[in-house]
Formats: C-alpha cells, sequence, structure tokens
C-alpha cells in the first residue's frame, strides 16, 4: 500500500479504537460525575473535553509515528524542535474540536431538547470516531493548507456558542467586550476563545516564517542571481523576516490579552491590548509588499482592500450609523479571512519546493544513469536552475565533426553544487515537508 493508503486505513482504526474510549467515558461519567457536574452545559464540557482528548492523541499518534527527527542521535535540537510543535500542533488541534464539539452539542440540544441527555454516551462515541479519524489523516498528510483552515473555523465556533448562551440579550448593542465582562459561562467561553485563538496565531505563524526561510534558502541555492525577484538576494530579508514575525506574534499576544483581561476589573491592559491590535493589522498589511516580496500581488491588494473596508466601516461607526460590535466584528473577520489566504500562500511557496525538490532528485537521478528509458520518464523540469557547459565534457555532439562547437544544457551534478538527492537538509526544512 502506498501512503495515502495505509494513512486512510490507520485513520479508520483510529476512529473504531476513539469511538469505543469516547462511549466508554462519557458512559462513565454518566454514572459517576457529581450532581453539579450533571447539569447541561458542564455535561457538554465534558463531552467536548473527550472528544479534544481522543483526538489529540489520535493526531499525536499519527504525526510521531513517522517521524525521523525524534530518533535522532546525534542532533539533540531537531529532537526539541519536533516535540515544541507536537505540543503547538496539539493546543491548535484540541482547542478547535473542543469548541466545535461544544457549538455541535448546543446546537443538538436546541433541537432535541431534554431527550438528549439519553443519547450523549453515542453522541459523544460519535463525535469521537468522527474527529479520530480526521485527526489522525490529517495528520499522517499534515502541510500548511490544513493547519491555515483550522483557524477560522475554530474562531467563529467559539464567538458563536459564546453569543448563543449568553444571559445578556442586549451584548451586541454595545461591543464585544460587553460579550466577555462577565463570569458566566458564555464569557468565559469567549474570553477562552481570544486566548486559545492568539495561541493558534503565534503557532501557526511559527510554521509560516520557518516556510518563507527554507524556501529562500532553496531559492539562493538553486537559483542564485538569476531570480524573478530581482537581480540578487532579497535586500534585508532577515530583518524583513524578523519584522514580519514580530508583527504576527504581536497580533497574537494581543488577541491572548484581550481574552485574559477582563475590562471590568482591569480597563487599562484591556484597552491597551483592545485598541492597539488595529495599529499592529494595519502596520502589518501595509507593510506586507516590503515584509513578504515572495507573495503574489493577489495578495496585497486584497490587505488593502481589507483596510479600506475596516476605514469605511470605521467612519459609519463614528458618524453614529453603526454600532461598534459589527466594526470589530467586521475587522476580526477579515483579518482571520487574510490570515487564512496568507497561510494558504505560505502553503502553495511550500507545496512548488518540494516539486522542485523532487524533480530535482528525479532529473539529479537520471542524469547519473543516463539510458534512454530513465530519460523519458523524467519530466521536463520547470523554474528549476541549469548550467550550461561545453558539450566536449557531458555530449557525443563534441565529437561530431560536422557539428562543430556546441554546448548542452543539462542539470547541476551533485560534486558542483552540493545538492544532493534529499535537496534540503532537514534542520533547514519546515516541519511541514521535512518528512514527506
Amino acid at each position: 500500500m502506498g501512503r495515502n493508503q495505509r494513512a486512510e486505513s490507520a485513520g479508520l482504526i483510529s476512529c473504531v479504537i476513539c469511538a469505543m474510549v469516547g462511549f466508554v467515558a462519557m458512559s462513565l461519567y454518566r454514572a459517576y460525575a457529581p450532581a453539579i457536574w450533571q447539569l447541561t452545559q458542564r455535561s457538554f464540557a465534558a463531552c467536548a473535553a473527550i472528544d479534544a482528548a481522543c483526538s489529540v492523541v489520535s493526531f499525536i499518534v499519527g504525526y510521531t509515528h513517522f517521524s525521523r527527527s525524534l530518533h535522532e542521535q546525534r542532533h539533540w535540537y531537531l529532537v526539541l524542535r519536533r516535540l515544541f510543535e507536537v505540543l503547538a500542533l496539539s493546543v491548535v488541534y484540541g482547542s478547535t474540536i473542543f469548541l466545535t464539539s461544544f457549538m455541535f452539542l448546543d446546537m443538538i440540544n436546541s433541537v432535541m431538547g431534554r431527550a438528549m441527555s439519553g443519547y450523549l454516551p453515542a453522541i459523544c462515541a460519535a463525535f469521537c470516531a468522527i474527529f479520530g479519524y480526521v485527526t489522525f489523516v490529517q495528520a499522517e498528510l499534515m502541510n500548511a493548507k490544513t493547519l491555515a483552515s483550522l483557524l477560522p473555523f475554530f474562531i467563529i465556533a467559539g464567538v458563536s456558542t459564546a453569543g448563543s448562551t449568553s444571559d445578556d440579550p442586549y451584548w451586541a448593542n454595545n461591543n464585544f467586550s460587553q460579550l466577555g465582562d462577565r463570569t458566566t459561562f458564555a464569557a468565559r467561553m469567549f474570553n477562552s476563545t481570544l486566548m486559545l485563538g492568539g495561541i493558534c496565531i503565534v503557532i501557526i505563524s511559527y510554521f509560516a516564517i520557518t516556510e518563507l526561510v527554507a524556501s529562500y534558502r532553496q531559492r539562493l541555492r538553486w537559483h542564485g542571481d538569476a531570480t524573478k525577484l530581482g537581480s540578487g538576494p532579497i535586500p534585508h530579508f532577515v530583518q524583513r523576516t524578523v519584522i514580519l514575525a514580530i508583527l504576527l506574534t504581536l497580533a497574537g499576544i494581543e488577541f491572548f490579552g484581550i481574552g485574559m483581561f477582563r475590562y471590568t476589573p482591569h480597563p487599562i491592559l484591556h484597552n491597551v491590548f483592545a485598541r492597539s491590535l488595529p495599529g499592529v493589522m494595519g502596520i502589518l498589511l501595509i507593510a506586507l509588499p516590503w515584509l513578504a516580496p515572495q507573495l503574489s500581488k493577489a495578495v496585497y491588494v486584497i490587505s488593502d482592500l481589507a483596510i479600506v473596508v475596516c476605514a469605511y466601516a470605521g467612519v459609519i461607526w463614528l458618524e453614529g450609523n453603526n454600532t461598534l460590535t459589527n466594526v470589530e466584528a467586521l475587522a476580526g473577520l477579515l483579518f482571520l479571512g487574510w490570515f487564512v489566504v496568507f497561510t494558504r500562500q505560505i502553503a502553495a511557496i511550500e507545496t512548488d519546493r518540494m516539486q522542485a525538490q523532487l524533480l530535482h532528485a528525479q532529473y539529479d537521478a537520471a542524469t547519473a544513469n543516463p539510458t534512454a528509458d530513465s530519460m523519458r520518464t523524467v519530466p521536463i523540469p520547470v523554474n528549476v536552475p541549469v548550467t550550461r557547459e561545453s558539450s566536449a565534457n557531458n555530449t557525443p555532439d563534441a565529437h561530431d565533426g560536422t557539428s562543430g562547437k556546441r554546448h548542452h544544457w543539462h542539470w547541476p551534478r551533485r560534486h558542483e553544487n552540493g545538492i544532493s538527492g534529499t535537496a534540503v537538509e532537514p534542520s533547514l526544512e519546515s516541519r511541514l515537508a521535512s518528512d514527506q
């Protein structure tokens, strides 16, 4: 079986195991939990926690059991980095699945009512089976596009659940801070969503920056000065990347701070994080062409358009024709949408880099054994560097007296630029491609 088929088969095994664990765990909870924990929302929280726990274990098993970095004996930093990545991705998946499960349970409860309590172990088993299967397969075939798609769904699930369970029907008339400015379950859900969302932004930004560095190093090694981004390396690439990482990290920290410090007990700290977030977002979107010149021009246009829309909504609010809640919701959704577009652009760069590595390895292997059959099966490299050498050293045309002195275009040899069949050293790659 191939890699994808093995992943699907192992995902089915994970599905069955997680379903059994979820059913047993929820049945034990219903039988032995104290009466105060048998309330509807607490039962839903326990069910969502069981779903998240099963999914995280399934994800960790699928993510690490084929990992080479965890078995490195000489490079301890690779092992430490991989352990950090496992922990970070577990936080992203666990928090997303917890909030998503709770949202679905609340929706089912609004339809079934009190009759749902008798079906809770079966529902928990079904959710564990679905999430266990999905997380295992995604862990086996992890890529940046999968990771990017989790964040907006996670934020929307948490905020929607908090808004639907809030006991304050007038919170939307003021701002989002009013939804979290309480000690109720809905307020805790909202604040926890913002805090976990900030952590997820920082984690995903780490993978994005790592991939930008890896692709840039490969481009320099293969293309040298002949690049479409200009004549030579990107000026001040390190400084640009550091500033981009700082801005993305600050955006995540400010989301975390808004949820951590409620307005009533901490008005100054809450306002510092809430009011500085639009400034950081504006700088990030405006300076994006300079910070990340590897992206396409369409991303820059979308970034500028998002700023214009947010500014227009803010002017309408200042004129008294809109609520601050609508402006905050619009700005938040646009930023999340932009972040998804940004991370998917990074994923596209990663995919192109892996494809170039594969073509390079195939062509290099074929040129090492230049038989007719082997060369016929090698695809023609696209946007991949070639070198021009005299045919006197590499081609039989040099011995053809009637053809004169010819030149032949061919792939760089291993001894010419130090590129091996693996193309990139694992420590220079992002995690999402290092084991593929």
